[in-house]
């Protein structure tokens, strides 16, 4: 039978989940009190004493145990619970009693993603983290067989419930929010089981490609939008400070030939250019005749067409 996802060992509460938990003493008493026995039972040439010894040995061997500091440890005399021992040394009956081993430091869910529809029928792929602690190992040993499992699997409908009553936007900007939620509902299942939620954390929703184009579509339309309307009140503000600059210069003729000043200078910044200078004052007096002139010299330049003869011309003609 293949085992579950998500599933705790069978034996994980019979060991401790640290690599380096408490050193074996028992066992090295044990094995002491054997090796002394055999000592002695050899120089008396007393096989009793020897035996005895062995036995009792064995019997510490079995009977000390050591909890670490982090680790509680749930003892059953012949099936029924009988205490919660821990951190430290203590011991236990062989055979008529039984140990399980329970940390209580803050562990962790992964929740695997799951594939949920949205409230607004938006298809979205979400992935969680739980962070809980055990602050009962007797209701978590006794009162459920798979505390990780059931946890996990309890995650996981909450997960769904929520996220299914959730539009996409709520999804992408409140996932704070929607981890408080599911963290008061597990909480409160869990509860019964000695187990406390410390937080549900939202690590990614993943959203199908063609939505992601199309959103990535109307997020550039808006900075499209939003930059004309940037441009366009720009060109309003300038046109505005055009309007007030030839207000002030129509007020003051002098300004104007400041400002010409200003434009000879610029352009002649540039090595490239050629400028041709021209008097104010004679530019203003020659103004519309120079024009008038060089308009009549174009037109007297240009080659006059032979003119048609006219059918009364003719007539005058003959007569």
């Amino acid at each position: 039978m293949m085992p579950l996802p998500y599933s705790t060992p069978r034996y994980e509460f019979e060991q401790s989940s640290n690599s380096g938990g408490p050193a074996p003493i028992g066992a090295a008493i044990g094995i002491f009190v054997i090796l002394v026995s055999i000592a002695l039972g050899a120089l008396f040439q007393n096989f009793i004493v020897a035996i005895i010894g062995m036995l009792f040995g064995f019997f510490l061997m079995l009977s000390i145990r050591v909890a670490a500091e982090w680790e509680r440890v749930i003892v059953l005399r012949l099936g029924k619970y009988s205490r919660m021992v821990g951190p430290g040394l203590f011991f236990i009956i062989p055979i008529f009693e039984s140990t399980f081993k329970v940390d209580l430091r803050v562990r962790v869910w992964d929740v695997k993603p799951q594939e949920i529809m949205s409230a607004d029928s938006v298809p979205v792929e979400v992935d969680a983290v739980v962070y809980y602690q055990i602050i009962d190992p007797k209701n978590a040993i006794l009162n459920v067989e798979d505390f990780a499992l059931a946890s996990v699997k309890m995650a996981q409908t909450t997960l769904r419930d929520i996220v299914g009553k959730s539009d996409l936007d709520r999804l992408l900007m409140k996932k704070e929010e929607i981890g408080n939620d599911i963290k008061i509902i597990l909480d409160k299942a869990t509860d019964p089981w000695g187990i406390r939620v410390i937080s549900v954390e939202i690590k990614d929703v993943v959203l199908p490609q063609m939505l992601k184009r199309a959103m990535a579509k109307e997020a550039e339309a808006s900075r499209e939008k939003k930059a004309r309307l940037i441009k366009a009140s720009a060109e309003e503000e300038a046109a505005s400070k055009f309007e007030n600059a030839a207000k002030i210069i129509m007020k003051s003729p002098a300004g104007m030939q400041l400002r010409q000043l200003q434009t000879w200078q610029e352009i002649g910044a540039e090595q490239n250019s050629l400028m041709v200078l021209i008097p104010t004052d004679f530019a203003k007096n020659v103004g519309s005749l120079g024009l008038v002139g060089l308009g009549e010299d174009l037109l007297n330049k240009m080659p006059q067409k032979p003119k048609k003869d006219t059918g009364r011309a003719k007539y005058n003609l003959k007569r």
